[in-house]
């Protein structure tokens, strides 16, 4: 056995073929499932190099596959239901036109069909939001009645609940689009993005804040992605775990678990963050009207390798405080 460290995971160890023994044929062609956008295709690209480093002699072929979420724009995300940027390539793995999916975690559902397996978590990256303004402003600095777009109802809650002197408008589109939105002169005057997908796109140079993910609260899995295969094949499996970071796994596990509690998804305003420091796991969450204006938030912590039930237990205290009535806006 030879060992060889491999560029997204720990040493791995390569067996000499003629120490194997014969059995079932090894497929050496894996298709590598994504959504089209920019950001996908580059972020996917990284994955597809990582796996080629980790599995010497297996090709790895990227196909595209359309989402509902990316062809049909105009709607609000929170309309089109949980995982629509997620189900057509589930589709597409059941029907074995792709080997393995690769999504951005955060649109991910907090649980997956029992056909399916989450075979890898890369390391992540920055999970914080990111403010970009068309003056420099911060979100603090930003003056009253400054119009501000997202996409996301999470990002408008906490936009509005923090500072309800500004006006939180509505934004689609890719990272690219927002972008250029911003530039127009009858553009937003800021905008806000996931940090992972300006770094991943070589755009960090536009962000003007990084809003801090234990404040404002990070989406479930953000700056992470998810490697998702057929649960019955172990093959696939097997060459994609190599990629797995364990103290990003630890933490979405907790946030997912968290989110599985409470219910709702990425088009929700509700979220949980986990940071881990020497095996121990802080865990942020906060739970919003969609208006902003009423607010749970707390805080628990504990051993990391309790990660699932640190997150229950925190989703737990939130649904007994009436966390999904007040997301639904069903409060009086």
């Amino acid at each position: 056995m030879t060992p060889r460290q491999t560029r997204w995971g720990p040493t791995i160890a390569i067996t000499d073929p003629a120490d194997q023994t014969e059995g079932p044929a090894i497929r050496t062609e894996i298709k590598i499932g994504t959504r089209g956008s920019e950001l996908a295709l580059t972020q996917t690209q990284q994955v597809i190099d990582a796996l080629k480093d980790a599995n010497p002699g297996v090709v790895f072929e990227l196909v595209v596959i359309k989402t509902r979420g990316d062809w049909d724009s105009r709607q609000d995300i929170a309309s089109l239901g949980i995982g629509v940027f997620v189900k057509e390539l589930e589709s597409a793995l059941v029907d074995e036109r792709i080997d393995l999916a690769v999504h951005s975690l955060k649109d991910m559902p907090s649980s997956l069909p029992s056909e399916f397996a989450l075979a890898a978590v890369p390391p992540r990256e920055d999970p914080s939001d990111a403010l970009v303004s068309r003056n420099g402003a911060t979100l603090e600095s930003l003056a009253a009645g400054s119009r501000v777009a997202t996409g996301s109802a999470r990002r408008k809650a906490l936009v509005m609940g923090m500072h309800p002197d500004l006006v939180v408008e509505p934004q689609r589109g890719n990272v690219p689009t927002r972008l250029a939105k911003l530039d127009d002169a009858n553009g937003p005057d800021a905008i806000i993005l996931a940090t992972a997908g300006l770094n991943r796109l070589g755009l960090q140079d536009r962000i003007t804040q990084h809003l801090p993910s234990m404040e404002f609260v990070a989406a479930v899995g953000q700056g992470a992605l998810a490697l998702e295969a057929r649960a019955a094949d172990t093959h696939v499996i097997e060459l994609a775990e190599k990629l797995n970071d364990r103290d990003t796994r630890l933490a979405i596990t907790a946030e997912r678990s968290f989110l599985n509690a409470v219910g709702g998804g990425c088009s929700s305003s509700v979220s949980a963050h986990a940071q881990i420091t020497a095996d121990q796991m802080e865990l942020s969450a906060f739970a919003s009207s969609p208006d902003g204006q009423r607010m749970i938030r707390e805080r628990s912590s504990g051993d990391a390798t309790d990660a699932a039930e640190l997150g229950a237990r925190l989703g737990e205290s939130f649904v007994r405080q009436g966390a999904r009535q007040l997301v639904s806006g069903q409060v009086d």
